[in-house]
């Protein structure tokens, strides 16, 4: 155990005074400059000056710590580490966690009369320097613990200032190189290293400086802090070798233990490393020593050993017995210049009385056996949401929140020791890795598209998907078909990646990709604010569609609408020739021309301001480009996550909430960070959003587009799919509490995801397979309830005006219905008085109809009279009368008895009526009165003929 008294000896050896620790700190200066030429006391005093006037108080900044990335244990609430982002793997340790026989390995091999100095080892520091001043052939330092632990504490408040350093010009001012860019001097790591260099020279004015610096710091140190303080406090902050720091990570890293369980013969070989870690280190199998030769040593091959290392301890143990040759061959067969070193600290130990003559034996005799447990680092680690983790690190390299600038974040990430709980659920993402994992490989031949801009550029194959709750905006899952990899060696390997396919550039680095008719949401969002109902009827046919409004563009001073002066044609998916339908229809085939018939009552300025608040921008921050009518369908790429969230506001009742994947950070005392601030926002009114999800379910049932993705679980779902041509397709769904979004297709080239198989899987299909696997997984932990009611008025039938075009011509009457939206069927031509060719009916007839109905219009075979009213005159008159206007075939009718006309006739009713227009050659009877019907072959009866 160390000691934890101090005698008055001690305290006297010391020189607590401050007084005498300065004069004898003079004492020493003076004599490390000057070591060959007697002191006189005016060089003493003029050291004892030079030492009072250094500066005395050090400020010990928090240990530089490793950043942990927590998921959270479903099942017990527990936090479980993901992974952890490291510049300086270290895992800080209370002063009881550490075996005592590790203190004192480190205490009789560096420092033995620790407990007894005030700071400085005066016995130490002057056989140091007598023994350097003398041309030793070894350097001795002569630094105490204490002196030790300021040197690491400086190292590490330079290496925490440490970043890339630019040339300069005897003005100050910045080298630029021939693109005008900044000349790079030294990189960071490299700064890093010159902050080990320049605190560890002790060579020169500037080395001696330095020595005398530490002693005051030391002396200060040792007045304010215990030793066991100090003690700990070295234990925490030294290297043991590469990125190793502290002595629990060295536990950890070359025996696979901890501090507290050490054994003595490891603790005396971690003793040894400490005093020159990058060469004793047992992490290196080729060798951590590399000679003037360039050739490595240390660890030796199996059955040599250095012959130029010191054995004496084990061949003492030889010759006494203690030990055969056998063990000490099998002993010093290893990492040779180490266990010298070890040997050494044993010899130390013994003499100290710290262990047994049979734990030194023990000890000695043993092989070095590294057991090499590495630091779990970095994304690759995080195994099973690898692109997760690497969504949240970008988070917090890009977020302001975490520092002002780049290299602030990225040092307060590798160094801060942050605690960042993210907002993972495992049971969501095992089940989206595994979905991927079966269905989407992460290298598959793709069958070239016929795109001709991506002609000969073979596609590669992606898939992601990603899950966020809708009422939270909490991510809960990201998966993508790729191994991850952020090794350079692996960048231009197939099936490897670091992007993250689901985020942007910011979040991910990625590009997106075109989100085809999941955007038809916008344009539906859009109809319903301007108060059009699901059920109002359109012609949705294939059609060339010659205008859309666009009042974003006037704001530029460009033209105010999109004019489809090159009468394109805008197809439907396989060719469909479209049909007159209503929003609810269009949504639920994903009918492209009824979208378009749509967007033509409504202006593309507010579809584009519709998904802006509905948080869809492309991948670079800005927002969509909505401007003719492929962008109604999704040409702009957006990130699947964007694309999920906008359909979480549906099902969230209107309420947009920003994606976020951090549920709370804290810094590694346990204290509370700020995080990147998410908010949740009304962003369309809840009748709206709620008619939008009556509209969108459809799409996930009967014979939606989107009925592949459901899982069937009994949990209502609103969906959408999309396609853009044969390079993407996409399935999103959501549920009142979790939506998703799944894409594949292209990363890159123009492969027919259509064409391409996976097996007997058509590729356009595995977005299907995928989005049901995650979805039913969110929907188990997660459960759904009945989406709102729809808005009455936002689904009743809408009546159009049907306007009147009887006496218009065929064409001229065609357009006229067409534009009003209504479909046009042409009859055959009908009797009228109207001229040949113009319309002279029309079914219906002009007044309220539902919109979109077919009409039927039909022209006038120019034959048509109309039969003249000729009630009230004589029968002859009349008869005379209806062959005047034309016809020839004109005859009694039904004749009524009426005694007060005498002699006389009056004729009635014509049969067809008057009015009515009737082929010229037709039949026209006369009703009229008689004083006496019938007989004699005479007027009347209803015998008909007569003499017409």
């Amino acid at each position: 155990m160390p000691d934890t008294k101090r005698t008055a000896t001690g305290v006297l050896g010391g020189l607590a005074g401050l007084v005498g620790l300065s004069a004898a700190a003079g004492v020493l200066i003076a004599a490390t400059v000057t070591p060959a030429v007697a002191l006189t006391s005016t060089a003493a005093e003029r050291a004892i000056t030079m030492f009072d006037n250094l500066p005395s108080v050090l400020e010990i900044d928090k240990l530089m710590l490793p950043s942990n990335f927590y998921a959270t244990n479903p099942d017990t609430g527990e936090a479980v580490l993901l992974t952890k982002f490291l510049e300086q793997d270290r895992t800080p340790v209370n002063f009881d966690q550490i075996n005592p026989v590790m203190y004192d390995a480190l205490l009789s091999s560096e420092d033995p009369r620790y407990y007894q100095h005030g700071g400085i080892d005066l016995i130490g520091t002057t056989r140091a320097l007598l023994s350097n001043a003398g041309g030793a052939a070894e350097t001795q330092g002569g630094s105490s613990i204490s002196q030790q632990y300021v040197k690491n504490v400086l190292i590490q408040k330079c290496e925490q200032d440490a970043t890339d350093v630019y040339k300069t010009d005897e003005t100050g001012a910045q080298v630029l190189d021939e693109n005008g860019k900044p000349v790079l001097e030294m990189t960071r790591a490299e700064a890093n290293l010159k902050c080990w260099s320049d605190a560890t020279t002790a060579e020169g004015a500037d080395g001696y400086t330095r020595k005398l610096q530490e002693m005051r710091y030391a002396i200060s140190l040792e007045q304010k802090y215990s030793k066991n303080d100090i003690l700990l406090g070295y234990m925490n902050i030294a290297n043991w070798g590469g990125v190793t720091y502290g002595i629990e990570s060295a536990a950890r890293q070359y025996f696979g233990t901890s501090a507290a369980n050490l054994t003595v013969a490891q603790a005396a070989t971690l003793a040894g490393i400490v005093q020159n870690p990058n060469n004793y280190r047992i992490d290196k199998p080729d060798g951590s020593i590399v000679g003037s030769d360039g050739t490595s040593f240390n660890k030796q091959p199996d059955g040599v050993i250095d012959e130029g290392a010191n054995l004496t301890a084990l061949d003492n143990l030889v010759k006494s017995g203690e030990i055969t040759e056998e063990q000490k061959l099998a002993a010093a067969d290893g990492y040779t210049s180490t266990k010298v070193r070890q040997l050494y600290v044993l010899s130390r130990m013994l003499d100290d009385g710290k262990i047994t003559r049979e734990q030194y034996v023990e000890a000695a005799v043993w092989p070095i056996t590294p057991n090499v447990v590495r630091a779990q680092t970095g994304c690759v680690n995080a195994v099973g949401a690898e692109y997760f983790c690497q969504y949240v690190k970008d988070v917090i390299l890009n977020d302001p929140a975490f520092g002002e600038t780049p290299d602030d974040r990225r040092a307060l990430l590798q160094r801060g020791g942050l605690n960042v709980y993210t907002t993972l659920d495992t049971r969501v993402q095992a089940a989206a890795q595994q979905a991927m994992a079966e269905n989407a490989p992460a290298t598959v031949e793709m069958r070239q598209g016929t795109n001709p801009d991506l002609a000969g550029q073979p596609g590669v194959f992606g898939a992601a998907t990603t899950s966020v709750e809708a009422t939270t905006g909490r991510i809960l899952a990201i998966a993508q078909n790729t191994q991850f990899s952020e090794d350079a060696a692996y960048s231009t390997t197939p099936g490897y990646s670091s992007l993250v396919y689901a985020g942007d550039e910011k979040f991910g680095s990625s590009g997106g990709a075109p989100v085809g008719s999941t955007f038809k949401l916008f344009t539906l969002i859009d109809w319903l604010e301007k108060g059009h109902s699901v059920n109002e009827t359109l012609n949705g046919t294939l059609r060339v569609f010659p205008r859309l409004k666009n009042s974003c563009n006037s704001e530029t001073g460009g033209p105010q609408d999109w004019v489809n002066g090159g009468k394109t044609l805008v197809n439907n998916f396989g060719k469909n020739r479209g049909h007159i339908g209503t929003p609810m229809q269009f949504t639920k085939e994903s009918l492209n021309t009824g979208f378009f018939a749509m967007a033509e009552k409504l202006d593309l300025c507010d579809i584009k301001k519709v998904a802006t608040r509905m948080g869809v921008t492309r991948p670079n921050g800005g927002e969509v480009t909505v401007d003719n009518l492929n962008s109604i369908i999704g040409t702009n790429n957006v990130s699947p996550l964007a694309i999920a969230a906008a359909y979480g506001t549906v099902a969230n009742n209107g309420i947009y909430c920003q994606p976020q994947a951090i549920d709370r950070i804290t810094d590694s005392d346990g204290n509370d960070l700020p995080k990147p601030e998410r908010t949740c926002t009304q962003v369309i009114a809840p009748n709206v959003a709620a008619t939008a999800a009556y509209a969108l379910a459809g799409v996930m049932t009967g014979n939606g587009t989107g009925t592949g993705g459901n899982p069937y679980d009994g949990t209502p779902l609103l969906g959408k799919t999309g396609t853009h041509e044969e390079l993407q397709t996409w399935m999103v769904e959501s549920s009142t509490r979790v939506a998703s979004a799944t894409w594949v297709g292209n990363v890159q080239g123009g492969g027919d995801v259509f064409k391409s198989y996976n097996g007997r899987t058509q590729l356009s299909n595995v977005r299907y397979i995928v989005a049901k696997a995650v979805q039913r997984a969110a929907n188990a932990v997660y459960p759904g309830s009945d989406f709102a009611a729809p808005d009455n008025e936002l689904t009743k039938v809408q009546l159009a005006d049907l306007p009147n075009v009887v006496g218009k011509s065929v064409d001229e009457a065609t357009k006229i219905l067409t534009d009003a939206g209504f479909t046009v069927e042409v009859g055959g031509p009908v009797d009228s008085d109207q001229p040949a060719g113009v319309v002279a009916a029309q079914n219906p007839g002009a007044g309220k109809v539902a919109g979109g109905s077919t009409v039927t219009i039909n022209p006038s075979n120019g034959e048509g009279i109309a039969v003249p009213d000729v009630s009230g005159r004589s029968l002859d008159d009349a008869k005379k009368a209806l062959r005047s206007a034309g016809f020839g075939n004109v005859g009694d009718g039904t004749c009524t008895a009426d005694a007060s006309l005498g002699a006389q006739t009056k004729a009635g009713a014509t049969n067809p009526g008057a009015g009515s227009v009737v082929n010229r050659n037709a039949s026209i009877t006369v009703d009229y009165a008689a004083a006496v019907c019938g007989g004699g072959g005479g007027r009347g009866g209803n015998n008909g003929g007569g003499n017409g």
